[in-house]
């Protein structure tokens, strides 16, 4: 199978800034106004169209951006009055970076957030990592090392976020960019320093060089780390997350295969029931089950010294735990108690998003920053298919495009709410001409060719016979009839007053003359004939009426289009009107240029 190569987007820009392309994501951002003195920053989101490079190096205002699917880079937030502030704590940013260091985080760029004195400490790395599994990772590894993350203390972004209620995915919380007013890169003392953007970017890859972070550790950390909250309380549960966190680490050296095994026992013995459903462990079960475990987990092959003989170990330790005063867990207590516990970390980790959801958010990711590509290159096509096709070249899958058509399709995409004044340069919302896309899309053209209402005048299946008895290529004997009725001994009489028999009684009466069998087949080919006739007058009526609708559904859509690029125009936005002048260029005489 031929493999399709994906372009991966650095960001939306309009120049070369490698500043601002180490924040690529630039959908549902943050912006304010430069606050008073002393005055609270008042934040606000702008959902309706991507943050550009040229509206942040205009300055005007504050901005902030949050995190897609997938992210490079991680940033913790310290307040000024935070307990961990080098000021109140000059050890605590050393405890961080050391329980991060699992994770291969061991180097950051330090600056300060803005005049509050507040600290971002930015953590870049090289390879693209899941941003809800680094946050998770990342909330774990410092609340197990006792940090607490709570606003103005402590915040890790991105953050550890659950899903909404209705199943839709939250989005992460935004953080401010750096070196805008207030905000300098610091020195080893913590003191601010000269700072541009070209120093920014040469320690962000200094430090990218040394953060070697892999999908392969941060899940191994996620299962040591997670601790996840089980529908038991109390005693039972820490006990459940004391044995992860012993056994999903494996082996680390020589010396360790006696106790994991034991612990590896204690789980499966005491808890299978509980984690993986089905009956409590015994005998030969309990024994696979340990021998599968102890096989899978890091350092087995480089520090077992057990391996000739792990299953007779695991046999010893089935036969130690089942004459042991352990038991399974239920077996004394009746009722299991279903309480959970609901810190905010607790609430993302039970409601991670599922690899069918964190696929549709990475495609959902990827189109928007097709059609923000195209529409920097003036190069978004007008018709529903011509933006199909382009959209394919992107890397996005055929079945993705449709399940997804809300972001892209002419008839959903509606680009209207793109109508945004800038004529002081400020993103001002305008809820009024926010018009949401469709909310049932109609399904896809359904060819079905079974059907009698064909809406193809040359391609009809109405040739078939009404009958279910085959007209030709039957074995009925010569002169029998095709009638079911019951056989009668009184000829009938016919409309002219001919004296006939019934077809089944032909072989007892007279047989029919040639005549009768000529007109009966003229009376059946002049009936069906007839059918013929009204059928295919209805399909050409239905064809017409099919024509005129679709005559008038693109003369409706074509004057859509023509006021969306109207709109465009006179909205202001640069982006926007170099769209409407290349439209206007290729269609003359359209738009009303001022």
């Amino acid at each position: 199978m031929k493999e399709t190569s994906t372009i991966r987007f650095e960001s939306v820009c309009e120049w070369e800034d490698t500043f601002l392309s180490l924040f690529p994501h630039r959908f549902d951002y943050i912006w304010a106004r430069h606050p008073d003195l002393d005055a609270p920053v008042e934040w606000k989101t702008e959902s309706r169209h991507p943050l550009s490079d040229r509206l942040i190096r205009q300055g005007a205002y504050l901005y902030g951006v949050r995190f897609g699917a997938e992210t490079n880079y991680c940033l913790l937030d310290i307040d000024a009055g935070s307990l961990y502030h080098p000021k109140r704590d000059p050890l605590a940013v050393s405890r961080i970076v050391a329980a991060l260091e699992p994770l291969s985080l061991v180097r950051y760029i330090a600056c300060t957030s803005s005049y509050s004195g507040g600290l971002h400490l930015y953590f870049p790395f090289q390879q693209v990592q899941s941003s809800w599994q680094l946050a998770i990772a990342i909330a774990c590894s410092l609340e197990n090392a006792g940090f607490k993350l709570q606003p103005g203390q402590l915040e890790v972004f991105p953050n550890p976020k659950p899903y909404a209620a209705d199943g839709n995915l939250s989005l992460f919380n935004a953080h401010r960019l750096p070196l805008q007013i207030g905000s300098y890169l610091l020195n080893e003392a913590w003191q601010p320093v000269w700072t541009d953007s070209q120093a920014f970017v040469n320690q962000w890859v200094f430090a990218q060089q040394y953060n070697d972070i892999d999908e392969k550790t941060l899940k191994q950390i996620l299962k040591q780390a997670k601790r996840k909250h089980f529908g038991i309380s109390g005693k039972a549960e820490k006990f459940i997350n004391d044995l992860n966190a012993e056994i999903e680490l494996g082996w680390t050296g020589h010396g360790q295969t006696n106790r994991l095994l034991g612990r590896i026992t204690m789980r499966a013995y005491i808890f299978h029931h509980v984690l993986s459903g089905g009956e409590p462990l015994r005998g030969e079960a309990l024994v696979g089950e340990i021998f599968e475990i102890a096989r899978s987990l890091p350092g087995y092959q480089e520090w077992c010294r057990h391996q000739h003989e792990i299953e007779h170990r695991a046999e010893e330790w089935a036969r130690c735990i089942e004459s042991s005063h352990y038991f399974h867990f239920g077996d004394q207590s009746k009722k299991v108690s279903t309480t959970l516990h609901d810190p905010e970390l607790v609430s993302a980790v039970d409601q991670s998003p599922s690899w069918n959801q964190r696929q549709s958010a990475a495609t959902r990711d990827r189109i928007r920053r097709a059609i923000a590509d195209l529409l920097e290159k003036n190069s978004l096509p007008v018709k529903a298919t011509a933006r199909f096709q382009t959209l394919l070249q992107y890397g996005v899958g055929g079945a993705s495009l449709y399940r997804h058509r809300d972001l892209w399709h002419p008839t959903y995409f509606d680009v209207s709410c793109f109508d945004i004044d800038y004529s002081d340069g400020s993103p001002v919302e305008n809820e009024s001409s926010y018009e949401s896309p469709v909310e049932n899309p109609p399904d896809p053209q359904n060819f079905n060719t079974d059907s009698q209402l064909d809406s193809v005048s040359y391609a009809s299946n109405w040739l078939s016979p009404s009958s279910l008895l085959s007209m030709d290529g039957g074995n009925s004997k010569s002169g029998q009839g095709l009638g079911d009725r019951v056989a009668s001994s009184t000829p009938l009489d016919d409309s002219n007053g001919d004296t006939k028999v019934d077809n089944a009684a032909s072989a007892k009466f007279a047989p029919l003359t040639t005549s009768d069998s000529l007109l009966g087949v003229q009376y059946i080919q002049q009936a069906l004939s007839n059918v013929k006739a009204v059928q295919a007058a209805f399909q050409e009526t239905a064809c017409l009426a099919q024509a005129q609708h679709q005559r008038l559904k693109a003369a409706a859509a074509e004057q859509r289009h023509i006021a969306r690029m109207q709109q465009f125009l006179d909205s202001g936005d640069p982006i926007l009107v170099v769209e409407a002048m290349a439209w206007a260029r290729a269609n003359p005489g359209v738009l009303q240029l001022k």
